[in-house]
């Protein structure tokens, strides 16, 4: 079933492509990128373009500075405190990773 301002939107869409407001578009003329993911490909560029990351890829980071951390600290109390933690952004990751 087409949608119930079906007509309209074509009508704007022709009258807008009458007047050029779809000429001299960036990227005009260029084939579209390659997308695994058609659906989601909007939200995927908006989340690289800020820098966003898979929730496992930065629990994987945290967990990687918190190695480094214990490595560099003798202090007992410091260590069982990183090794706690440590734990916890493992138990994390397992979670994420069975979602």
């Amino acid at each position: 079933m087409d949608h119930p301002l079906i007509d309209l939107i074509n009508a704007r869409i022709a009258a807008a492509q009458k007047d050029g407001a779809f000429d001299n578009l960036k990227g005009a003329g260029k084939p579209l990128s390659d997308c695994d993911d058609p659906e989601n490909a909007v939200l995927h560029r908006i989340l690289k373009e800020n820098g966003a990351v898979p929730e496992v890829v930065s629990l994987s980071r945290e967990l990687s500075a918190l190695r480094d951390e214990l490595n560099e600290t003798a202090d007992r109390t410091k260590r069982r405190d990183i090794i706690t933690n440590m734990s916890l952004i493992e138990a994390r990751i397992e979670m994420v990773r069975n979602r």
